[in-house]
């Protein structure tokens, strides 16, 4: 006879492969519309996951595919975390260059506002 599949609990996976800071933030998560795992919507956070499931949810601006390769024992550090799942997803799009990006970190000097300011009317004829 087989042993029965290991499982653990989706807000507690997500939390333990350092996707989301807290299991707080995996509930909301998972809560919100779109966290699919097998391709079936999930909107509990003690549904259970094993090695072998598929997530497909969106976090950010990117929709995120993994594969649980393992359930793990505890948030370990990063590489440990990286172990539990294998990504499926996308890579990001490239970013748009055709603007120059703001520098953070306070106001801008006279040459940045040149650059990020429109052109002149006449230069548009």
């Amino acid at each position: 006879m087989s042993d029965p599949r290991p499982t653990i609990r989706l807000d507690k996976w997500l939390w333990h492969a350092r996707i989301v800071k807290t299991r707080s933030l995996a509930a909301k998560l998972i809560a919100a519309p779109g966290m699919r795992v097998n391709a079936t919507p999930v909107a509990r956070p003690a549904f259970a996951v094993g090695p072998g499931d598929v997530l497909t949810f969106a976090l950010g601006a990117r929709v995120r595919v993994l594969r649980i390769r393992d359930i793990g024992t505890r948030r370990g550090p990063a590489p440990e975390a990286q172990a539990l799942y294998e990504d499926l997803s996308p890579p990001p799009p490239p970013p748009d260059l055709s603007r120059p990006a703001p520098v953070p970190g306070g106001r801008p000097d006279r040459r940045d506002r040149r650059r990020f300011a429109a052109p002149p009317p006449d230069a548009l004829d």
